[in-house]
């Protein structure tokens, strides 16, 4: 049985057009030249599809997607907007459409809409968030808050900016919203912005041809085109320099690229989803950050909370990441014991989850093998950052968050390494002798040799 459309135009053009292309897609069209007519053809059926155009004879095409969020949650809703209006679409995507196509149509991109919303599964919001939970740990009311909207934002296309500190698990995030869509069979593909040296970044996101710089000895396709079919992450994309923000705008915005070298542009069917721990607000404010890029990534804005507002999710984390740690080290999972649960739970954790698991790696290694964690080996710094919470986030001139703690864990691993070669060279380098003389297991000292560089 063919696929069910309502498509909703008071433009006999348009509506022979979508009912065309969705009849060649195998897709059995209900049209509607109007509300009226539309919610009736809701009353009558059920449908996979919905099109509706902004401007309808008898209302607003918004109303119609607020109204379907409320009866039909499941139907993804595209809406059809004028040709450069931006902020139409942007308003339908906030209110809930699954996407936009502008006027006049593309076919490609008409299709490649159909195919992705006929991806999305079935399942009700609720099996999709048990889905979720499962990776994104946590039963505190933030933690839940973050699933629900996880869930519903994964049935859509919207470009959505995840916000938050570093450490939060904004990349994790995105992976959840990419495998909970339309997109889950395609590639996720995330780019740390910031680590691309400045003079390479076009080249790593468009591609380029041989020949085209020194050093481009072979045509090489370009991350944009890696993500085809699926969700490119942009991480730390306040990062970007702002020759590459127009670019980036303009790739978004055709879906469409052009390798460094090259003549023609090369087609892209991407979801785009980024993240920065900066303020990107303020970057815009102060000139490092466009504005039209700001508000083409920032539709939907997604806040990760940091640890220190959800405590109570502490030890089912610790639990997790020491099941992990244990399994890679093949040893036994050690307890941790009430003190240094209570401990952990009134730490502030400026390095938010990412510092969790790199105090429990090191207490792991500290711990004698078979006894439980205790204060002493959590080894956590005396220094609280007086941070309040729903505090701010500061602009880039000040010290980002998490420096204090990095600074530690690096003159932590120096004195550590110090120690270690001292021991290896009294004993000879004798691995067995060494680990007793330093006071732990020769798998302790296996384990910190490799984390060290040191094997």
């Amino acid at each position: 049985m063919n696929r069910q459309a309502l498509v909703i135009d008071d433009e006999p053009d348009i509506l022979e057009l979508l009912t065309m292309t969705l009849s060649g897609m195998s897709i059995d069209c209900v049209t509607a030249e109007n509300l009226a007519q539309a919610h009736q053809a809701l009353k009558q059926q059920k449908f996979d599809l919905c099109f509706t155009d902004m401007r309808l004879p008898d209302g607003n095409g918004l109303d119609f997607v607020k109204a379907i969020q409320k009866q039909c949650p499941e139907l993804p809703v595209a809406v059809i907007t004028a040709h450069g209006n931006v902020d139409h679409a942007v308003e339908a995507l906030k209110s809930g459409a699954f996407d936009f196509v502008s006027k006049p149509l593309k076919l490609r991109m008409l299709r490649d809409l159909v195919e992705a919303a006929l991806k999305l599964s079935p399942e009700r919001p609720y099996h999709r968030e048990r889905r979720s939970r499962h990776k994104l740990l946590g039963e505190t009311k933030p933690m839940q808050a973050l699933r629900g909207k996880i869930t519903k934002l994964a049935r859509s296309q919207a470009p959505i900016y995840i916000s938050g500190e570093s450490g939060t698990g904004k990349e994790l995030v995105a992976r959840l919203i990419h495998e909970l869509g339309a997109r889950q069979e395609g590639p996720f593909v995330p780019i740390n912005c910031g680590a691309i040296p400045a003079e390479l970044v076009e080249s790593e996101f468009f591609g380029h041809k041989k020949g085209s710089f020194t050093g481009a000895v072979y045509d090489k396709q370009g991350l944009f085109q890696a993500a085809d079919g699926g969700t490119l992450f942009l991480d730390e994309v306040a990062d970007l320099p702002l020759m590459m923000q127009v670019k980036l705008l303009r790739a978004i915005q055709e879906k469409a690229v052009r390798p460094v070298g090259g003549h023609e542009e090369v087609n892209v069917d991407v979801r785009i989803l980024s993240a920065t721990h900066k303020n990107l607000a303020a970057c815009v404010r102060d000139g490092s950050f466009r504005e039209d890029l700001f508000y083409r990534l920032n539709v939907i804005e997604l806040n990760v909370p940091p640890l220190r507002e959800r405590q109570a999710d502490i030890p089912q984390l610790a639990d997790h990441i020491l099941t992990q740690l244990a399994a890679a080290n093949k040893m036994a999972k050690p307890a941790i014991s009430a003190a240094a649960m209570k401990q952990l739970q009134t730490y502030h954790f400026p390095g938010n989850v990412r510092e969790l698991e790199n105090i429990l790696e090191r207490a792991l290694t500290w711990a004698e093998e078979g006894e439980e964690i205790d204060i002493d080996d959590l080894m956590l710094p005396d220094y609280q950052p007086d941070i309040s919470p729903r505090e701010p986030m500061k602009t880039e001139e000040a010290e980002p968050t998490g420096t204090v703690t990095l600074d530690l864990e690096s003159k932590l691993e120096d004195q550590e390494r110090q120690l270690i070669m001292q021991a290896l060279e009294s004993t000879r380098w004798n691995k067995t002798a060494a680990a007793k003389k330093l006071g732990i297991t020769f798998r302790a000292l296996r384990y910190k040799l490799k984390k060290l560089d040191l094997d």
